[in-house]
């Protein structure tokens, strides 16, 4: 469903690997699900990755979208910036429905992404995102986050 849409090219995320992305490719491939701005909690040992419901200070819970996507990291210097020369790194710490993940991993867009149903709604209406379900990060002591914890597979 890119036709039309500038700088995407037709289905472009069948056709060339993560590292040959244009620019607004590379950003068309976020499903807007949100979850990649959970606060995570992540076991030193076995590296294993927990979601919480809680989620970065900048992230709305209703559009689930960064809501200073442009200057995020001047706001929130943690935060981490996915690229295609990064995704192998961090690949194990995105949601395993993550399109960045998926593509990664080999595996096909899911049919309730965007790129793939053609409406943005569909990540929603399909229960994938977290909208409505988000605890903003400022209303939750970092002492408590272990309370947060999403049990769902991720």
């Amino acid at each position: 469903m890119s036709d039309g849409k500038p700088g995407l090219r037709p289905r472009f995320w069948e056709r060339f690997p993560l590292t040959r992305l244009r620019d607004a490719e590379w950003e068309a491939l976020c499903d807007g699900c949100g979850k990649c701005c959970l606060l995570k909690l992540e076991d030193a040992e076995t590296a294993e990755v927990a979601f919480t419901c809680v989620g970065c200070r900048l992230l709305d819970g209703e559009t689930c979208r960064c809501g200073q996507y442009d200057i995020r990291k001047q706001i929130v210097p943690d935060c981490v910036v996915l690229t295609p020369q990064n995704i192998a790194e961090i690949a194990y710490w995105m949601p395993a429905t993550c399109a960045y993940r998926r593509l990664y991993e080999g595996k096909p867009l899911a049919a309730w992404h965007p790129l793939v149903s053609g409406d943005p709604e569909s990540v929603h209406e399909a229960g994938i995102s977290m909208r409505g379900r988000v605890v903003p990060e400022f209303e939750v002591d970092e002492d408590d986050l272990e309370d947060y914890v999403i049990e769902e597979d991720l």
